[in-house]
């Protein structure tokens, strides 16, 4: 396609397309209208799968700035194509836009303001694009949240828009709101039954209709109805439910002000870009983005990030009144979420002047809005490519391939045999509907919903039932730390003060009269964002126990206070009566202590939220009756000791916080330094935190402890049993996160850690990374250690081949994560293959590392607590929430313990999932040959199966075996095995082909060896095999009034033959693919399974050996003598023992005879990181030296990847 007429939108980004432009053209509409007529509609149905042979058929080619049509390709490895109608906006000149700017709205029949009703689903339906004329480029319509300075959100932004301006950009946005429409039963079940499965079926009804097999066409009517009704049921229920979670606060009424400062009250879905919305006091849902300019709020984001601490957000710095510029700095809803009041999050209470209200900008509105991308992503989630259904496709393909020579077969036997045309063309086509079965989707689906069901008695809710099959897959688990491996909060361990910069003993208890005067207490108590809601204090859990520990009181001023002053009233903090000093005899304690606390409190005057990217915070405070303010800050300890005088800090200081993160503690640095008198309120009001955090002194350290969660040794040594490598991704300080990652056995004792430390290029010198080796063991006497000789030898990376010699594991950050991914792509895939700890990690880099990892061929599962967790959780194979809050909507599975147990469970159930998928696909496999040969031996004479000798085959024997055979559960611990990946597996296509060989040689025998037998003669009504004229007498009278009917020849030796061999062999086989160990319970423990196989061995055995007259009659078998009887009870007995024990050899030796075949060319590992391992192997030069640096040569690129050269 030519470079001018194809164009990218959404480029560099996850829904990066490729856009082709077409115009309708009524010739060709002309011709495939007669096309359809001609095929009788099946045209339009093949249009309809195939979005881009509709629009190639109907349209031709045009430049992108005139079509009508465009056509849309993913330019992931899915390349999935997208139609989609254009509908033009045209816009007149305004000061907004350029002149010659337009928008225009790429979206299907399910988008808010298109009226057309195309068929595709895309996960771009919700955006707006604007087309800029020049370059005729698409380009996603955005909000303020791109672009725009901090200084021209308040110069140009915060007095509101103009009641024009409004109207306008009302139009060029749209509406504000997020519509998940919940499709009408009727547009659902239109595309339910257009699916091509069930136009299959419905071919094959009416074909078998035509032929007179209503019973069977109606067993498959009634299947297909109960399949379509339960499907539009759960799928509807997800929209409705999605549908309410959104609209629960679509729309509300809010208060804007305009540009002449008046307020007009609208409603939520009339918001744009650019309002400024009045926050009101007692809170409100946001229905938008919207950046603080004014006061400040108190929100809780447990819908964004299942985080239920309330965070305090501030107004938004303003670099024209810093004191010290911080110079033109673009707004960023990311890096300024500490000031961003994002949509779905409930504001719960304000802070604000007197006189001013608190005031926020609309950033982004609709679907571009934080909640808005949550909820397309969970509509649109991006597909799942998984081997076995690749496989199955591939399964189906070969049995239509099967089908095409048994269709050919029967037209060259038929017309050989002189049949008339009409019965040719039915029997042809129907040899494809018995090779594709009609029962395969309800029978794949079994495996999954009872796995779902068993899921769900251990606490483990399933979203998206598909991934429990993927589940059986994982060889990797990311754990977040916090609250997923440790426990939730954290414990005061003791405090660490300095005095005269050198460090004195470390303090247990803080709560005491000798330290409540003191500047190192003073930060603690005024240094955090704790707030009362409720008149309960709430607040990040670390800055709860933190004033806990202390014992003082919080005092915030009240709506009324606030507003009788002209200035903000501070929030007061001041210790207990009890814990101030006693300086006083015993006769006038009383007095002392009612008289010093009104004396000694601390007022909070203004606060620096904390920032992860800062990795501090800090406050302004003013102790009562002191003419100077005092500035607090706390923070990582690296960070707060880099701002403080450095004569302040302990020259021993790097030794001490090491000591402490080596043994697992959370460490906090304090510092804190005097303001001069100059800086009044008012000023202080307007600061940057940059002027007020420098030139600080250090005061000491703070020790946090965060223990180990009991469960989580046992579990990582479960996973390291089963040879399922897991991974640490967390938010905490590395040596913090490399300590728990010892402690509960992740890193073992002996094992060596080297941190990779990535630098930026800077300065015109090339990014480098220098690698250090961390302490290999740690001094830690902690109880929640586990013995190392508990865990095997084996090391976790090694989950494949005893490829590991050497036991080493890579630590990095955040940071480095990132230059590495950017500067030094080959080398990344060799630290995916030993990265162990992922410190410092933010979201969007813990979703990145899923990718990374997922790139080297890992299957990945991500078990965290919901907070920052939610697109690693997406975007994993299987990933685990451990939160019951609604963030848990966007993950796969959520479990209802808290607990990391669920993961073994999970991983257990997937592997259970996964062979009673394997197990149907053989049997259904199966079934369909044993079927298809029947069928065609009985063709080749001529005749055929009779209707309820199929209904019984299928629904008596097929369906019954394929729903309980799916129920046996997992097996009770994990093994270190894995199942197979896919269908296409050495050993699985050997099992399949030689039992489709054996079944295939026994009926043959039965269907020959009957017509060697000394009294077969071809069957008529007077045949007397039997020599008893009792039953000749009951034949005849019974089939004289049906030999009219008999026009299939139905009744004859050979089918009675066929029939009873191959009844025997769906159950022989059934029985045979009921794996048990090691993934699932043995088949003797599925009771239900067995008594099935029981009673319809007895029934059919029963028939065989003592015929009953009735039974006889309904399934058309003729009577035989009863020694062919025994015969047939023979080679039933010697094909059971034959297909069982072929099928124990193939699972005992099958891997083994296969490795040996193939021994003697050197087989190259399928899986990318199998590869890498073995080529580390010879690296000599890998893992690298301990003090050594690794450059990335940018300017030299071949092939997209990175010279790398290493200096000692």
């Amino acid at each position: 396609m030519d470079k001018e007429e194809r164009k990218t939108i959404n480029q560099g980004q996850e829904d990066e397309m490729e856009i082709y432009g077409y115009n309708l053209c009524r010739w060709k509409l002309a011709v495939v209208s007669l096309g359809v007529v001609c095929t009788g509609g099946f045209l339009l149905l093949l249009l309809y799968w195939m979005p881009e042979w509709r629009v190639k058929a109907t349209c031709i080619r045009a430049a992108i700035r005139d079509c009508e049509v465009v056509l849309l390709r993913t330019t992931d490895e899915f390349r999935m194509w997208f139609c989609a109608k254009i509908r033009f906006l045209s816009l007149e000149t305004h000061p907004f836009l350029s002149p010659k700017s337009m928008t225009n709205k790429v979206a299907n029949g399910h988008a808010v303001h298109l009226s057309e009703n195309l068929a595709e689903e895309t996960r771009h339906e919700m955006s707006k694009y604007s087309q800029t004329q020049p370059q005729q480029e698409y380009r996603k319509m955005r909000g303020l949240d791109e672009g725009v300075s901090c200084t021209s959100i308040y110069e140009k932004h915060s007095a509101g828009l103009t009641k024009g301006m409004h109207a306008y950009r009302k139009l060029l946005y749209g509406v504000n709101e997020i519509t998940v429409k919940v499709p009408s039963v009727f547009k659902l079940l239109i595309k339910e039954v257009l699916n091509p499965f069930y136009i299959f079926q419905l071919f094959s009804v009416i074909l078998w209709s035509t032929d007179e097999y209503y019973y069977y066409a109606l067993a498959i009517v009634i299947m297909s109805i109960v399949s379509i009704v339960s499907s539009l049921y759960s799928i509807r229920k997800q929209y409705i439910m999605l549908h309410d979670m959104v609209a629960a606060h679509s729309t509300v009424r809010v208060s804007v002000c305009r540009v002449n400062e008046e307020i007009e009250e609208i409603f939520s879905t009339d918001l744009v870009p650019g309002d400024v919305m009045v926050i009101p006091l007692n809170g409100t849902v946001m229905p938008c983005d919207a950046v603080l300019i004014n006061g400040t709020c108190i929100v809780n984001e447990s819908m964004l990030t299942g985080e239920s601490v309330p965070v305090t957000k501030t107004n938004l710095p303003n670099p024209s009144v810093d004191i010290k510029g911080m110079g033109d700095e673009f707004y960023s809803p990311e890096i300024h979420k500490r000031h961003t009041l994002f949509c779905g999050t409930t504001v719960i209470q304000t802070r604000f002047y007197t006189g001013e209200l608190v005031k926020a900008v609309v950033v982004r509105t609709g679907f571009s809005t934080s909640k808005g991308q949550l909820v397309r992503s969970i509509l649109y989630p991006k597909p799942t490519d998984f081997k076995l259904y690749r496989d199955a496709y591939l399964f189906l393909l070969c049995l239509v391939a099967v089908a095409g020579i048994g269709f050919i077969y029967t037209i060259i036997n038929s017309i050989l045999n002189k049949v008339e045309i009409g019965v040719i063309i039915i029997e042809s086509l129907d040899i494809i509907t018995i090779t594709v079965p009609p029962a395969l989707p309800a029978a794949m689906t079994a495996g999954i919903v009872y796995a779902q069901r068993r899921l769900k008695k251990i606490g483990i809710f399933c979203i998206s039932p598909q991934r429990i099959n993927i589940c059986g897959q994982l060889n990797l688990v990311c754990f977040d730390k916090t609250g997923t491996l440790t426990e939730d909060g954290l414990d005061l361990w003791g405090i660490q003060r300095v005095e005269n910069t050198r460090f004195l003993l470390p303090e247990e208890n803080v709560c005491n009269e000798i330290l409540v005067k003191s500047q190192f207490v003073a930060c603690m108590a005024t240094c955090h964002s704790l707030t009362k809601i409720e008149g309960v204090l709430s607040g990040d859990p670390l800055d709860l126990k933190m004033f806990e520990a202390i014992g003082w009181i919080l005092e915030e001023a009240t709506e009324e206070e606030t507003a009788l002053h002209n200035r903000i009233m501070p929030t007061v903090v001041r210790p207990a009566k009890q814990l101030l000093p006693e300086s006083t005899p015993a006769g006038n304690q009383e007095m002392e202590l009612f008289e010093l606390p009104a004396i000694y409190e601390i007022g909070i005057v203004r606060q620096f939220p904390f920032s992860s990217a800062l990795q501090r915070m800090s406050v302004v405070a003013r102790v009562l009756g002191d003419k100077k303010m005092d500035a607090y800050m706390k923070g990582a300890p690296e960070v707060i000791a880099s701002l403080c005088k450095p004569e302040t800090v302990p020259v021993d200081f790097e030794k001490v916080l090491e000591d402490y993160t080596k043994q697992g503690f959370r460490v906090i640095a304090l510092a804190h330094r005097k303001l001069e008198s100059k800086l009044t309120w008012h000023k202080v009001q307007n600061i940057s935190r940059d002027v007020i955090e420098n030139n600080m002194d250090f005061m000491g350290l703070i020790v946090m402890q965060n223990k180990l969660k009991q469960e989580t040794p046992a579990v990582l040594e479960d996973l390291h049993k089963a040879n399922i490598r897991t991974v640490m991704v967390t938010g905490d300080n590395m040596l913090t996160a490399v300590s728990v990652a010892r402690d509960c056995g992740m890193i073992l004792p002996q094992d060596k850690v080297i941190i990779a430390e990535a630098l930026p290029p800077k300065d015109g010198k090339v990014a480098k990374i220098n690698w250090h080796y961390a302490d290999t063991l740690t001094q830690c006497s902690n109880s929640s250690a586990i013995d190392s000789e508990a865990i095997p030898i084996k090391l976790v990376h090694d989950s494949l081949e005893d490829l590991q010699v050497t036991r080493y594991h890579f630590a990095m950050n955040g940071k480095s994560f990132s230059v590495i991914l950017e500067h030094f792509q080959d080398l990344a895939p060799k630290l995916m293959l030993h990265g162990t700890v992922f410190a410092r990690m933010a979201p969007d880099q813990k979703t990145q590392l899923i990718e990374a990892l997922q790139n080297v061929d890992y299957f990945v599962g991500m078990c965290g607590d919901g907070a920052n967790d939610c697109g690693a959780l997406k975007r994993a194979h299987g990933g685990i929430s451990l939160s019951e809050l609604e963030a848990s909507v966007a993950s796969p599975f959520t479990s209802k313990t808290p607990s990391i147990s669920c993961v073994p469970n999970l991983i257990r159930e997937g592997r259970a999932a996964l062979m009673t998928s394997f197990c149907v696909f053989k049997f259904m496999a199966l079934y369909s040959i044993i079927q298809y040969f029947s069928v065609t031996l009985l063709y080749s004479i001529l005749s055929n199966l009779g209707d309820f000798q199929f209904l019984f085959i299928d629904l008596a024997i097929i369906l019954v075996v394929v729903f309980t055979m799916s129920l046996n559960p997992a097996w009770k611990e994990l093994v270190a095995q894995r199942p197979p990946s896919g269908l296409i597996s050495g050993a699985l296509l050997f099992s399949v082909l030689s039992q489709i060989i054996i079944c295939i040689g026994f009926q043959s025998l039965g269907f020959f060896w009957v017509k060697q037998q000394p009294w077969y003669e071809v069957w008529h009504p007077q045949s007397d095999a039997c020599n008893t004229t009792g039953s000749l007498y009951w034949n005849s009278s019974h089939l004289y009034n049906e030999t009219d009917l008999d026009t299939h020849n139905i009744q004859n030796y050979e089918n009675t033959t066929v029939f009873f061999i191959s009844s025997f062999q769906y159950l022989i086989v059934a029985i045979a693919f009921s794996k048990g160990k090691p993934f699932r319970q043995p088949c003797y423990k599925n009771y239900f399974f067995v008594v099935s196989v029981i009673i319809l061995y007895v029934f059919i055995l029963l028939i065989m050996l003592h015929p009953v007259a009735s039974i006889d009659q309904v399934l058309q078998i003729v009577c035989v003598p009863y020694q062919w009887r025994i015969t047939m009870l023979m080679i039933v007995l010697v094909n059971a023992l034959v297909s069982i024990m072929v099928e124990e050899s193939v699972d005992r030796w099958g891997k083994c005879c296969l490795s040996w075949a193939l021994g003697c060319r050197k087989k190259i590992p399928k899986a990318k990181y199998m590869y890498l391992a073995q080529e580390l192997l010879v690296d000599p030069e890998w893992p690298p030296k301990p003090q050594t640096t690794t450059e990335a040569k940018a300017l030299v690129k071949e092939n997209g990847s990175c010279q790398i050269i290493t200096i000692t």
